[in-house]
């Protein structure tokens, strides 16, 4: 069965919606979360009651983080966007509800590794554990796994830096963070979804790839559609999904905690 994985949903309930409602009608019965759940957007609270029903896990964002801890080395914006989303959790006047909210918040992972095999990805096992295709799951980079970004361009400048990440990387590892969807191989090289075709990315005996997939919330590579992927037993496919920017974009705007870039640059995909 197909696992889709979904990242950096960045507290946008429309899009998440539009996400999960695809997926949905996909079949598709198992969804990971790769981390970012809340963060810069408006509907904090209404994402992580989605993503804690409906996904089987979810990893540790540098955006969870800052809103459970602190907010380390955040731009101004992000840095009240996320003293803003700490203050809509403490304000739930459901103590029990608020109880859940921050316990899913504690409870997020950092890393956790999978198997791929016949039925797509699944938890480790004594059935799979020698079989099938070793998967890492992580929000950032195998080396820093909350924070580390992995760019694009990093195949070109700077192989060492991707040299020492696949060090780390088992066969496959799936990244978010830096909302732009493509795949690192250990070449190295980046091939964004265009390139790869409508079938996506196909896995290869002998070589390892680092998949980003993309960010549901706050698409970064100058595409406004929501992006998540969905894991088949040989490849990964990547989808993108048009959903109701101005909807996020106005309840943005409306929040005075909220900088109106981060609703802008949300038609622009950037």
């Amino acid at each position: 069965m197909p696992t889709a994985v979904i990242s950096d949903v960045h507290a946008n309930a429309a899009a998440l919606k539009t996400v999960l409602a695809d997926i949905e009608a996909r079949g598709v019965k198992r969804i990971i979360c790769l981390g970012d759940t809340v963060g810069y957007g408006p509907d904090p609270l209404e994402c992580v009651d989605l993503v804690r029903a409906k996904c089987d896990w979810a990893l540790m964002g540098n955006h969870d983080y800052g809103v459970l801890y602190e907010p380390t080395n955040f731009n101004p914006g992000a840095e009240s966007a996320a003293f803003w989303t700490r203050e809509q959790f403490d304000q739930e006047p459901d103590a029990t509800l608020r109880a859940q909210r921050y316990d899913f918040l504690n409870r997020l992972r950092v890393r956790v590794v999978e198997r791929i095999g016949p039925q797509g990805a699944e938890p480790l096992s004594t059935a799979n554990e020698q079989s099938g295709i070793p998967l890492l799951a992580v929000h950032g980079s195998p080396r820093r796994p909350i924070n580390e970004y992995i760019f694009p361009d990093d195949a070109v400048n700077s192989p060492d830096k991707l040299e020492s990440i696949f060090d780390r990387v088992p066969r496959v590892c799936f990244v978010g963070h830096t909302h732009v969807p493509g795949v690192f191989t250990d070449e190295p090289d980046f091939y964004p979804p265009g390139e790869l075709g409508e079938k996506g990315y196909t896995f290869t005996e002998g070589e390892k790839a680092v998949v980003n997939v993309g960010s549901v919330g706050q698409p970064r590579d100058f595409d406004p559609r929501a992006s998540y992927v969905i894991i088949h037993p040989d490849r990964v496919e990547f989808v993108r999904l048009a959903y109701d920017v101005e909807a996020t974009a106005k309840k943005i705007k409306a929040i005075t905690a909220l900088p109106d870039w981060l609703a802008e640059r949300l038609y622009e995909g950037r």
